[in-house]
């Protein structure tokens, strides 16, 4: 696992297509903001697992979520 530290508005990029930033710190909440092209998924941990229970597949990440699911609009939150 490779660890960063990051302050706000500070950005992190993965490839040539993901740039995360750190749009907030809050207390011990961080709110990243994730820019990633809409073929490429991205989940919450607890998200993420819940989809493969309901696909009937290990939800083990290993570093590598994987899965072809819907993902939330730039500007909202998952539910």
């Amino acid at each position: 696992m490779l660890i960063l530290s990051r302050k706000l508005n500070e950005q992190i990029v993965i490839g040539d297509q993901i740039v995360i930033t750190v749009v907030a710190i809050r207390g011990g909440n961080v709110r990243l903001g994730i820019d990633a092209p809409t073929e490429v998924p991205v989940h919450r941990q607890e998200v993420y697992e819940a989809l493969c229970k309901q696909e009937g597949r290990a939800g083990a990440l290993g570093g590598k979520a994987s899965h072809s699911g819907s993902r939330a609009s730039s500007g909202g939150e998952e539910k």
